[in-house]
């Protein structure tokens, strides 16, 4: 299709976009402690495996999944060697990762709209300034509403594939079921409770130290000759592996027992069932992706859908807890625990909302809707409502919240003769499930939100398709193609203009329905204009400098010449300094050093950043 191959121009178009501006992104200020996590993360798979020991706690943000940062890390160690700056690596991962999203973006597009409305979508979705911003900066939000997209769709494709095929389930003898049932349960018990386990070890060895007779005296004769916390760790990594090679044997035993058509389509679940709990590693809200896809599946094959949703159940816990070590100790208490984290973050800092700050847990209900009317392109809006009537029209013939099947976008496009308005009105309920009912619940529930909206990217999908949809029936009334593709144009040009105007601080955008949002609305909160900062004092700063960073001192390190030092505010120092750099949020500007004299400024479109200060010997 002639859409298809566009798509990859375009992406291949923003790759090479984003490849030469890469080194203008500065890091983010929780770039640094998402690292430390990463590292803490990996390292647990030997300490685990070799000592029975996780040096993570939640304060070490085990209650984050820690499976992107840790495959981020991964792979920027295996491209140490480029001649780039350590940030500008994991940006490339970053940005990236956000492609990978567009496409699925386009791909999920396509099963709702007719091809043209998916790629205008895309379009429109790929150039908001907003999401491009994020893109090379953000290691969480983007990250994760890239693979929140990505479980939808190959989740998607999974129940397509066995929907051709019967699952005989309860043709399966009584004797299969009743072990495979006492097999699972034997399993999750023995890896629901590692600390149980571990406690019975340690009684029974110090029990035996002491001098009594158990199996651990029987075992261990030379138990009195060296600390029993020896024989502890020692019996404790062999019950992880001993548990380890029963649930291999458990599940060879349980996929060799499934029925032959059932073992065929096992391949079709593996892949989507890894994507789903490797995006709940980096999000706990992520089984709400799988809980669309569990409507689609009884949507499409009614009660036959429950036992391949089971599997595909199954091995998403294994994906999660296998990319996720804080849970190893204690598997349901710390998943419990996250849950319970994050749906009530405890940030502690301010929000700014409208000249006004607020905490994050007690935001106005006007907070999200503000803000997502002033972020987005102003387009993204009128092309909404215009799709939503046009969905609304469409709904009096069939609304149902998925399509029957996974059809072409010819077979899908409303312009041939023939076609049901059915597959792209299903839209309208997948709009309301998707992105109309988690609004109403983050803003009803006030769930914590600072640093604007980004916690909920993966919930606005829907606005863009039923935009694209909007698009298309606007262009639908232009005769010529030279018009529509002008109208197009002129419909992502706000993005695209206001994405060259702020490079490389896109995410700071607001549309044209906020004249300034100085001292209003939250600007640079993660201080990524440190870079260019770091880069003024280069240029500036006498050898072997000291300079002062209110804030993320790390992230100006990461840029400065080798013969500076850069001082944190958050480290008191007796140590004279030549220069400060503070950013404006929280009126730090104001505050700090306010005699001195502002040497260098970071703005754009009249919104400052950051400044400069020069201190006076």
């Amino acid at each position: 299709m002639k859409q298809n191959r566009f798509i990859f121009i375009f992406l291949a178009v923003c790759l090479l976009i984003g490849i030469f501006t890469l080194d203008s992104y500065g890091e983010s200020w929780d770039d640094l402690s998402l690292q430390k996590y990463a590292d803490y993360s990996l390292r647990t798979y030997g300490t685990w495996r070799a000592q029975g020991v996780m040096p993570i706690t939640d304060k070490d943000l085990g209650n984050y999944g820690p499976a992107y940062m840790m495959t981020v890390m991964l792979g920027s160690r295996a491209l140490s060697f480029l001649p780039l700056n350590p940030s500008d690596i994991r940006h490339l991962f970053y940005f990236l990762t956000h492609l990978i999203g567009v496409w699925a973006f386009y791909e999920l597009g396509k099963r709702w709209l007719g091809a043209n409305a998916a790629f205008y979508a895309t379009l429109l979705y790929a150039t908001q300034p907003l999401f491009w911003g994020h893109s090379f900066m953000n290691p969480k939000d983007t990250p994760f509403l890239a693979f929140f997209m990505l479980s939808l769709l190959f989740g998607f494709k999974m129940i397509d594939s066995v929907e051709r095929i019967e699952t005989p389930v309860s043709n399966l003898p009584l004797k299969t079921r009743v072990l495979t049932t006492l097999g699972i349960i034997a399993v999750f018990s023995l890896f629901a409770s590692p600390e149980f386990f571990r406690a019975a070890i340690e009684s029974l060895v110090r029990a035996a130290s002491s001098g009594e007779t158990n199996i651990i005296s029987l075992i261990a004769s030379d138990l009195h000759k060296v600390n029993p916390e020896v024989y502890i760790q020692r019996y404790f990594v062999f019950f992880l592996w001993i548990r380890a090679a029963f649930f291999l044997l458990f599940l060879l035993i349980a996929i060799y027992q499934l029925p032959r058509p059932v073992r065929y389509y096992l391949p079709a679940i593996l892949f989507p069932a890894f994507l789903l709990g490797y995006t709940t590693s980096i999000r706990v809200i992520a089984p709400f992706a799988g809980m669309i896809v569990a409507l689609y599946a009884f949507r499409k094959l009614g009660k036959r859908a429950v036992f391949p949703l089971l599997i595909y159940a199954l091995f998403a816990i294994i994906s999660t807890y296998n990319t996720w070590p804080y849970l190893w100790s204690n598997p349901i208490g710390h998943f419990i625990e996250a849950i319970q984290t994050m749906s009530k973050y405890p940030w502690f800092g301010k929000v700014l909302f409208n000249g006004a700050e607020y905490a994050p847990t007690e935001l106005p209900y006007s907070y999200l809707p503000v803000l997502l009317a002033i972020q987005l392109t102003t387009p993204v809006w009128i092309l909404f409502f215009i799709g939503l009537f046009s969905l609304g029209n469409a709904s009096r013939h069939d609304v149902k919240p998925f399509p029957n099947s996974e059809k072409s976008p010819r077979q899908n496009h409303p312009d041939q003769q023939g076609a049901t308005h059915a597959p792209h009105n299903r839209l309208l309920a997948l709009t309301v499930i998707w992105f109309v009912l988690p609004l109403i619940g983050f803003i009803v529930a006030r769930a914590a939100l600072y640093d604007n909206f980004r916690q909920i990217f993966f919930i606005l999908p829907p606005i863009f398709f039923v935009a694209g949809l909007g698009m298309e029936t606007i262009l639908k009334r232009a005769t010529k193609p030279a018009l529509r593709v002008l109208i197009a144009s002129l419909l992502i040009l706000p993005g695209i203009a206001a994405g060259i105007r702020l490079h490389p601080y896109e995410y700071v955008y607001y549309n044209s329905l906020i004249q300034n949002p100085n001292g209003k609305f939250e600007l640079d909160y993660w201080a990524i204009s440190y870079r260019e900062a770091a880069e003024y004092i280069n240029a500036v700063a006498p050898p072997n400098s000291n300079i002062m960073v209110v804030g993320p001192g790390q992230t100006v390190d990461l840029y400065v010449r080798d013969d500076l030092t850069v001082l944190s505010d958050d480290e008191p120092t007796d140590e004279p300094f030549d220069y400060v750099i503070v950013t404006t949020r929280y009126n730090f500007d104001r505050e700090t050093y306010p005699d001195a004299k502002v040497v260098y400024k970071i703005e754009r479109d009249g919104m400052l950043l950051t400044v400069v200060k020069k201190i006076s010997k």
